[in-house]
């Protein structure tokens, strides 16, 4: 969409603005945002100022907003258009159901990849990857640690 940062924008963004804030529906189709963006833009060039811009909202609230007068008719559009970014349409969403879900439970994990996760599923990090060094004197697994009988 034309953003505030940028001072012009082409037909194609102004199309997506329109669409993405609500002005194109029933009443405003994608043929009159085309009209509109060809009338106002200068001859030979591709994109309008937002000078245009909002002369083009201007005649698109006309159509958007047939009944209204021309103040309530601004403050209609202002309010559509105010504050409002792209929208995400067409992106992937997460899968939780299926194999995704089976592959990441990791109360199913077995082996050393059981060892990297505690009992609440969450990973160990670098605790549950490397083997950590002891300096008991014991060889690693002994169960009978610290039963040494001292007197000896």
């Amino acid at each position: 969409a034309v953003v505030s940062t940028q001072s012009t924008g082409d037909n194609k963004k102004f199309s997506k603005l329109c669409k993405d804030t609500g002005i194109m529906g029933k009443l405003v189709t994608s043929t009159d945002v085309d009209i509109c963006f060809s009338k106002y833009k200068p001859k030979g060039g591709r994109t309008i100022t937002i000078k245009e811009f909002k002369s083009c909202l201007d005649e698109l609230a006309k159509k958007r907003f047939p009944k209204l007068s021309e103040s309530e008719r601004n403050a209609a559009m202002t309010e559509l258009v105010a504050n409002k970014g792209p929208k995400t349409a067409g992106t992937t969403k997460a899968v939780k159901g299926g194999a995704t879900s089976r592959l990441t439970d990791t109360s199913k994990y077995t082996g050393s990849h059981k060892e990297r996760f505690g009992e609440d599923g969450k990973g160990k990090g670098l605790e549950g990857r490397a083997d950590l060094v002891e300096n008991s004197g014991y060889v690693g697994n002994y169960k009978g640690a610290e039963t040494y009988d001292k007197t000896h």
